[in-house]
């Protein structure tokens, strides 16, 4: 049973107060439920992403509501560094500091090889990839002059195990990998850790919209959608939820996890265990 991270979540779970996150693609799924999890644990947050600029400002307010933090808004476009540059310096103007980092961002196109659109792959790397090489670049003095950071990337299984049409996203997350690791090991004696974290299927609202339209392709049911379609190569047959995922980042910036670093974490029901 998923336990929802409410107001009511108890003072001395509050291990973030005073800390600055920024979680990229933050304004719904994955992003929106790591953002809610840092507010929960105290962090003040800076959300960015796509999206109605309504329903942004309610995200917003029901942030600051429900979890007593501050909450900003960035519109940075992630394949452009100077927007990216632009997301940090308004941080630290407005926070003073940046002790979180997440990079969520990620998009995603399927087609084989010689048909696979060359914008698209450059999309995909920039947004997978490169934004979190200029957050990080970017980042990374006011953490190592604070003495105390955490990075978080996003990256997903298939930055550990390939998959047959995804070229760009494979591509791009086996790299992010590889970054979090260099980021790891050049910032191990300041304070600071970088962990990526490697999701196989998460529930979102994108995924229920995909089990429908599955469903209605193939002539199966929902549940033959789930278990043989979606969760086919996740021995547990479960979605992960962004709850979950949520409790994996704030673990991973606190103190608990100060020995933590430069690991590609599976939450994925075992499927790179095969």
């Amino acid at each position: 049973m998923n336990i929802p991270i409410t107001s009511q979540t108890p003072a001395s779970s509050r291990v973030l107060t005073g800390k600055v996150a920024l979680v990229t693609g933050s304004t719904s799924g994955i992003g929106l439920g790591i953002a809610r999890a840092l507010a929960a644990a105290g962090a003040d947050i800076v959300l960015n992403g796509l999206g109605v600029a309504s329903e942004i400002s309610r995200t917003r307010e029901q942030m600051t509501a429900e979890f007593g933090v501050k909450a900003s808004y960035s519109p940075a476009d992630m394949t452009r560094p100077e927007s990216i540059a632009e997301m940090i310096a308004a941080t630290g103007a407005q926070f003073g500091r940046l002790d979180i980092l997440v990079n969520n961002a990620g998009i995603q196109y399927v087609a084989p090889l010689e048909q696979f659109p060359v914008e698209k792959w450059d999309q995909i790397l920039a947004i997978n990839l490169s934004s979190a090489f200029h957050t990080t670049r970017l980042a990374l003095p006011a953490m190592r002059q604070n003495g105390f950071g955490r990075i978080m990337n996003v990256a997903s299984a298939h930055g550990l195990v390939g998959s047959p049409f995804k070229a760009a996203y494979v591509a791009a997350k086996h790299g992010i990998v590889g970054l979090t690791k260099v980021t790891a090991l050049e910032t191990a004696e300041e304070g600071i850790t970088c962990n990526a974290i490697c999701p196989g299927y998460v529930y979102t609202p994108l995924v229920e919209a995909q089990i429908d339209g599955q469903a209605q392709a193939h002539g199966i049911s929902r549940d033959q959608v789930v278990r043989d379609v979606l969760l086919a190569q996740q021995p547990n047959k479960r979605f992960a939820t962004v709850e979950q995922l949520g409790a994996v980042t704030v673990f991973l910036a606190t103190d608990a996890a100060a020995s933590i670093t430069g690991i590609a974490l599976p939450v994925d029901g075992g499927w790179t265990a095969h």
